[in-house]
């Protein structure tokens, strides 16, 4: 490929399951990768690309400031040519710490401390002094976390014992002879042999209450220099409120119980900060305001000190609108967003970035979106576009697909049966190629033209659930239910609602982490691995333990892992391949077994279809066929289940349940990073599923889905505040009717 600075040049790139693949992409233009799930989209956008341009940036700086910064590995490719300083904009949630809001991840929440300091009366201090995580603004009961943990005297106290008795106390080092008895036994204060139930008024308050105090006569055998403190004030300051309490949580959080703070409301703020106010309000006010409703209180001050804060407010503010973020608070804490949520954050927050020419990489952005949001999100990265940027998506969605300038087609399956571009081009050429991302773009389904009659309702009453509004209505039973609405208009609370309500067992599938860590695979959450090392250890008459690279079959030079990680002090660590067992985890004595041919590296690297294949004649068939049910075929027995995507962690817990009938499932956003072609086939099984008895409630946006069922519930019409009401309730034909709908128009189209 000859040079041209107007394309980002990509040659001979085999990461993961890429067949040498090269091609060009062009620069300030908007590129979106296609393909069905595991067709090597996200190896050549995220692994390829964006992993080398960060490495090649992380190059820049010294080896000292390296140390800090994230570690990427050099992907398998020749060389890329042309690239731009790439930012990845993807779904991963910020930390969750107690202390991080919406307001603080954007950095919004500097301008508006900077904005009340300046304009808000009366003058209560600098800047700094608004922050809940400043010692001058934050609550001096909670310490600026909002919430206190109460501590439950009677489940760490044993009332009916006496200080002499075995475990009165019931935490480290409070028990009988412990250095923390001690102080309590050597007082000098208490019978010993007492029960504490009879302990008169004043023996109690000193037990439980009594602030540090120097005690008068002490008995010879108390320290010194030691003062005695009561039990609850002892606890809350070296323990509860320490690191001692995170290192014992476990002991000690049964003994709590988490509420409000009752000095600061859980504003956060002390009292004297709470009294500044611009406009009737206080900082904590503006802060739990929808974002939405922020925007005219700012452009509502007209104080001269607040003219430059003011402009830069408002951009930031009306980025997050534009978005479609407009109902989020920003007090609201980081640990409660969605990925699709936190993804968005992000591009808001680049979004009025001087920076220019640069890559922006986003992986599928469409996620949790309904075809309302998608319009703004697309208004976004034309923006993103236009000041110079060149966008690189992961996307199955139509719209966003329908966007792109360039499209790459990957596939032509997934896995091994992937990594080559079957298509490259503009999107009218695609929807003209014979290609399955093409096709089923080009097949707009009907609604269906008999819906299943429902077996009974469950009756939701004057649900209140954060935003719904006193909300009364009937879930159908024994069916298939869409509950579709904006992001943030109440769909998850209806749900979690319902599940509290329901006096039936559901089963709820998510998005969420199973349990995971670098060593589970499919193989061992499906809980076959076990039984594969019986059939070698038979085979071979050996230990089962020798065909564990956990065990006695690992690797002696890399232990199992595969790798070998040469730490390099101040630069990068070196990740190389065990050039013992090149990769297996396996020692030279359990690859000499072998099973049907094979040994058991080589077993553990098959794909699920071909497993289906080697084992035909085992008992675990029917684990097998499930994943390959939810189209899950292209994952390896050994595929470490910390590289799976959300939907296809979502797609093994849903596998896990194939088997079951009669059941209540709640899925939430199933067809989540899935090709149009996955979908066709997930609503196969869904169908399979309901005709077998269950009843699949599904919180959803995809249009094709929505076609597919048999009810549909709305709640709208907007997101937090101005959601949590019930639009429409009924069949997808008679949604075609409704004059509140929100999704009517696009289930018309």
């Amino acid at each position: 490929m000859s040079a041209n600075n107007n394309d980002i040049i990509i040659l001979h790139a085999t990461e993961n399951n890429l067949r040498d693949v090269s091609l060009r992409i062009p620069k300030k233009k908007i590129t979106v990768f296609t393909g069905v799930s595991g067709s090597g989209k996200s190896s050549l956008c995220l692994d390829t690309i964006a992993a080398e341009s960060r490495r090649e940036l992380n190059e820049t700086f010294p080896s000292f400031i390296q140390q800090y910064l994230p570690k990427y590995g050099r992907p398998k490719v020749e060389r890329i040519e042309n690239m731009p300083v790439t930012i990845v904009i993807d779904q991963k949630k910020p930390s969750s710490n107690s202390r991080s809001t919406v307001g603080t991840y954007t950095d919004i929440q500097a301008l508006l401390r900077l904005l009340f300091s300046r304009v808000g009366k009366p003058f209560v201090g600098y800047s700094d002094s608004f922050s809940f995580n400043h010692p001058a603004g934050s609550c001096p009961r909670c310490a600026g976390l909002g919430e206190i943990r109460e501590l439950d005297i009677h489940k760490l106290v044993d009332f009916n014992k006496s200080l002499n008795d075995e475990d009165t106390i019931h935490y480290i080092a409070f028990g009988k002879g412990g250095w923390r008895w001690i102080r309590y036994a050597h007082s000098g204060l208490f019978d010993l042999d007492k029960k504490i139930k009879d302990y008169s008024p004043e023996e109690l308050e000193l037990f439980l209450h009594s602030p540090q105090i120097k005690l008068k006569n002490p008995p010879s055998n108390w320290p010194k220099s030691a003062k005695y403190e009561g039990l609850i004030p002892r606890m809350y300051r070296s323990i509860i409120n320490s690191e001692e309490g995170l290192l014992h949580a476990a002991v000690l959080n049964p003994m709590l119980t988490m509420g409000t703070c009752p000095d600061c409301h859980g504003t956060r703020l002390n009292e004297k900060i709470r009294s500044c106010r611009i406009l009737g309000k206080n900082i904590a006010e503006v802060g739990d305001m929808p974002i939405s409703d922020l925007v005219g209180f700012v452009a509502g001050i007209d104080d001269p000190l607040a003219v430059d804060i003011k402009r830069e407010l408002a951009k930031r503010l009306q980025a997050l609108c534009d978005i479609g973020l407009g109902y989020l608070s920003l007090s609201r804490g980081t640990g409660t967003l969605s990925g699709g949520e936190a993804q968005r954050i992000k591009i808001a927050k680049y979004i009025n970035s001087p920076l220019t020419d640069m890559a922006y990489v986003l992986d599928e952005p469409s996620v949790g979106l309904h075809p309302l949001d998608i319009a703004r999100l697309k208004q976004s990265l034309h923006h993103l576009r236009d000041h110079g940027n060149t966008i690189l998506i992961v996307e199955h969605h139509r719209e966003i697909v329908a966007m792109a300038d360039h499209v790459v087609d990957m596939g032509p399956g997934a896995g091994s049966h992937g990594g080559q571009i079957v298509f490259e081009g503009s999107y009218p050429e695609l929807l003209q190629s014979d290609t399955i991302t093409g096709r089923m773009l080009c097949h707009h389904g009907t609604l269906k033209p008999e819906v299943r009659k429902p077996s009974g309702f469950f009756h939701i009453q004057n649900a209140t659930l954060h935003n719904l509004k006193d909300l009364s209505l009937d879930i159908p039973m024994g069916v298939m239910t869409v509950i579709a609405g904006v992001a943030g208009s109440g769909k998850s609370s209806l749900m979690e609602e319902f599940q509290r309500q329901c006096d039936r067992d559901t089963i709820f599938i998510g998005q969420k982490s199973i349990g995971i860590n670098l060593r589970s695979t499919p193989a061992t959450y499906l809980d076959i691995s076990d039984t594969i090392r019986k059939l070698f250890a038979k085979a071979g008459k050996a230990p089962v333990q020798l065909f564990s690279f956990n065990s006695k079959g690992g690797c002696p030079a890399c232990g199992g892992k595969g790798v070998i990680v040469s730490d390099m002090a101040f630069m990068e660590s070196i990740e190389t391949v065990c050039d013992v067992c090149h990769g297996t985890r396996y020692n030279n004595d359990a690859l000499r077994h072998t099973y049907q041919g094979k040994n058991i590296a080589e077993v553990m690297d098959l794909s699920v279809e071909e497993a289906i294949a080697f084992f035909a004649d085992q008992p675990f068939q029917p684990q097998l066929r499930a994943l390959e049910q939810v189209g899950l075929g292209y994952l390896h027995l050994n595929q470490a289940m910390t590289t799976l995507s959300g939907g296809e962690l979502q797609r093994i817990k849903l596998a896990d349940q194939l088997h079951r009938k009669g059941e209540v499932f709640i899925l939430d956003e199933p067809t989540d990073g899935l090709h149009l072609d996955d979908v066709r086939r997930l609503l196969q099984l869904f169908h399979k599923m309901t005709d077998a008895g269950n009843t699949l409630i599904l919180i959803e946006h995809s249009i094709d889905v929505m076609k597919e069922a048999d009810y549909i519930i709305e709640l709208g019409p907007g997101g937090g505040e101005a959601g949590g009401q019930l639009l429409f309730a009924g069949t997808p034909r008679e949604i075609l009717q409704s004059t509140r709908s929100v999704t009517r128009p696009f289930l018309s189209e």
